[in-house]
């Protein structure tokens, strides 16, 4: 009767069944033994048919814990005979896609990993990093293999650190879907030859990308131009306007050297005027009624001039007013800001671009920063396969029910 619950419990279907069930209360272990009758015939994924069982061969899996205690199925795993001669291992099919687990407990590991590091994960189940690491690494690669990129048309690049020194790695991300669909070690043109050559190999094509947010980069400008040859560039907004405020902050710097009222104003030019104190919006108010002999308060009513060019959605209106607005910032004496209208008239067609595909990194830069904080979590990572495998679990979406049922989608 026990071995029967056992088997109800595991969900083992004949010609599998409980042989015995052993308890070690000093171990805080619980060893259940996986058998199948005499005489079996088992089907083997890649030849049609039953085949025989040529000889056996025991497998320890690490299963869900029953209570507080770890749980081991001992199964003893066929091999059968093939037609043509060879013997191969046939495995039940809820043994997991890394040696040594049960479906059901990798199943559990893919969920804790998404929500914890891996130590933490290791802890929890009582197994060791590497373990965990492991399998999660498994499930990314095979989840990795069944991705079809043919519905992707929008891209959002961008870059992050993953350890001291110059180190970086590329992510692309699906914008309608606002997941991770590449990660490449790098920062220049070749990550995104390397992301077309991957569209290839995952029933996609290069020219079926219709759009891209970058930002500014050169070696990404030469990427998209080269590889994604049907590709409209966006330059979002909000980095426009970030290079915006550095000019504001520049001056500012500049003109306190001579006017020491200038002091402590910082975060009142570079926050947005909304989320202002009350002094901070009077003191802010009072540089800005300056503006004719201030730079620094010419400087910010450009930015914000800037930002209400770009909040508009009629692309000629935007093009005409944008164009204005560098002949007057260059015709002025706010230095830093000139630096912007250069290199806004440098990267024009992207920039006016925004107005129309109001394509955004915004979305990938917070990836970025839930895969920092990951980062942080976990003291640190040393590896670009590890940090892969941890942006994938964070935020690439992956179907893993397609691999294991158990799986949370």
């Amino acid at each position: 009767m026990t071995n029967q619950l056992f088997e109800t419990a595991l969900g083992i279907k004949s010609p599998w069944f409980v042989q015995a069930v052993n308890f070690d209360a000093s171990q805080r272990r619980l060893t259940i033994d996986v058998d199948f009758p005499r005489g079996a015939r088992f089907t083997h994924p890649k030849v049609p048919g039953e085949h025989p069982v040529h000889d056996t061969q025991i497998k320890q899996l690490r299963h869900l814990n029953f209570f507080q205690h770890e749980c081991y199925l001992q199964v003893r795993m066929p091999r059968v005979r093939l037609p043509d001669g060879k013997v191969a291992v046939v495995e039940p099919d809820w043994v997991g896609k890394l040696s040594g687990f049960t479906l059901l407990f990798e199943a559990l590991v893919l969920m804790l990993a998404q929500q914890m590091p891996f130590a933490a994960v290791a802890r929890t189940v009582g197994e060791t990093w590497h373990r965990v690491h492991a399998i999660c690494a498994r499930y990314v690669e095979l989840a990795l293999e069944r991705a079809d990129l043919s519905p992707v048309d929008a891209v959002a690049f961008d870059e992050t650190s993953y350890k001291r020194g110059h180190n970086y790695l590329t992510l692309a991300a699906d914008t309608d879907a606002r997941k991770v669909v590449f990660v490449t070690e790098g920062r220049d043109a070749d990550t995104i030859a390397g992301f077309a050559d991957y569209l290839r190999a995952h029933k996609a094509d290069p020219e079926n990308i219709k759009s891209v947010s970058i930002d500014m980069s050169p070696a990404f400008i030469k990427g998209v131009t080269d590889n994604l040859p049907d590709a409209r560039i966006t330059f979002d907004k909000f980095h426009v306007i970030a290079h915006a405020s550095q000019a504001v902050d520049k001056m500012r710097r500049l003109e306190q050297k001579t006017d020491p009222a200038l002091k402590g104003l910082r975060w009142a030019l570079l926050k947005d005027r909304s989320k202002l104190s009350y002094e901070q919006a009077t003191d802010l108010d009072r540089l800005v009624a300056q503006f004719t002999t201030k730079r620094t308060a010419r400087a910010w009513l450009y930015r914000e001039q800037l930002r209400d060019i770009l909040d508009r959605k009629q692309i000629n209106v935007v093009s005409t007013m944008l164009k204005q607005w560098c002949t007057n910032v260059l015709r002025s004496k706010v230095d830093p800001m000139k630096d912007v209208a250069i290199m806004i008239r440098g990267h024009f067609d992207g920039i006016i671009a925004w107005a129309q595909t109001r394509q955004t990194n915004g979305f990938i830069e917070a990836i970025n920063g839930l895969f920092q904080a990951a980062k942080r979590k976990a003291r640190g990572y040393t590896r670009f396969q590890t940090m892969k495998t941890v942006i994938f679990l964070i935020a690439g979406r992956l179907n893993f029910t397609a691999i294991n049922p158990h799986a949370v989608p």
